[in-house]
């Protein structure tokens, strides 16, 4: 019988976390690292090329030269292996770090991501490495029922940050009360991303990001 998000949450408290304090969830990928800047050197590594041209994954990778993007099981092959073997050369989100920080001295902070289970280990050595080495907790899916799950073991309020649009929908669904922001990092990527502001409030830079969820949630 498939396991259900509320059986797959972590204890707050069993991980240490006060749940009288302010939640804060923040996605990585386009959050906390520049993910794509990462996948695409580690593509240019294997003869390809990564074009931003558009809001997108597997349908931005191509030969060098071609005009159609590589097919999406190919991509996905190499999406796989860039968590196995490159996902700890990503360079981390300028201020982010120093935000959570700041932020950690009044909230609680637990790192929600999807990722492929054999990249917990790289994934949490990232984080530690630039000093943001919070609870990790990885996902499959749509974000909404695991961070609802969060949510209802704190006191305080909550907030979530992530760049897809997919994953805040989510949680708004699930969880209405929670306060959420959208990060999108990379600056090639900030024009082409979608957006719903009036459901969903757009920060792109952390010091920013940083003070309005100051005056959201502390």
């Amino acid at each position: 019988m498939p396991q259900t998000a509320a059986l797959r949450a972590p204890n707050l408290a069993d991980m240490g976390l006060d749940t009288r304090r302010p939640l804060l969830l923040v996605d990585v990928d386009e959050v906390l690292g520049l993910f794509m800047q990462g996948f695409g050197k580690f593509l240019e590594g294997r003869g390809l090329e990564f074009r931003v041209d558009r809001f997108a994954l597997f349908q931005n990778i191509y030969r060098p030269g071609e005009t159609e993007h590589l097919p999406v099981a190919d991509g996905k092959v190499h999406f796989d292996d860039f968590f196995r073997f490159g996902c700890g050369d990503m360079e981390p989100a300028p201020g982010g770090a120093d935000a959570l920080h700041a932020l950690s001295e009044h909230a609680n902070i637990v790192i929600l991501t999807n990722a492929p289970g054999p990249a917990r280990l790289a994934r949490a050595r990232w984080l530690g490495r630039h000093r943001m080495d919070y609870p990790l907790v990885l996902n499959t899916g749509p974000k909404g029922p695991l961070a609802a799950s969060m949510v209802r073991q704190v006191q305080g309020p909550a907030a979530f940050i992530d760049d897809l649009m997919s994953n805040l929908d989510s949680v708004a669904e699930n969880a209405p009360q929670v306060r959420r922001f959208q990060m999108v990092a990379d600056p090639r990527l900030q024009p082409l991303a979608p957006t719903a502001p009036d459901r969903h409030r757009r920060i792109d830079d952390w010091a920013e990001l940083r003070a309005a969820i100051e005056a959201t949630i502390l």
